[in-house]
């Protein structure tokens, strides 16, 4: 089990480090307050001890775990062409989700989580 985020990455195959590395970089560019940790074996960010979001891989594809239905539903147009899950995106290593969305995911969370929903 990897202690820290930079050790979960290290472990991984050049193309999903890559893409992991670059969604880390856009979330803690929109969270800059969150702190980050592994929790359940994944990479976390938190936002006022809260659980923001997380990513992670698969043998078959990187996943960007929002953490929220209502906010994957939310933005349900916007994630059309990506499989999603409950709180989760799932998108291949070499097609990483624009960081436009992303930010906009997060500040949702963000939103979210002050709201007390």
């Amino acid at each position: 089990m990897p202690e820290s985020v930079d050790d979960y990455l290290a472990e991984l195959p050049e193309d999903s480090r890559a893409a992991l590395e670059k969604l880390r970089a856009t979330i803690r560019a929109a969270a800059p307050n969150a702190t980050e940790g592994i929790s359940y074996q994944v990479p976390t960010f938190k936002h006022q001890g809260r659980p923001l979001v997380g990513f992670g891989a698969t043998k078959n594809h990187c996943a960007f775990y929002v953490m929220s239905p209502d906010v994957v539903r939310a933005h349900g147009a916007e994630l059309e062409r990506y499989e999603t899950g409950k709180g989760s995106i799932r998108f291949p290593a070499g097609k990483p989700l624009p960081a436009a969305l992303v930010k906009k995911l997060v500040k949702a969370r963000i939103a979210e989580i002050e709201t007390g929903s």
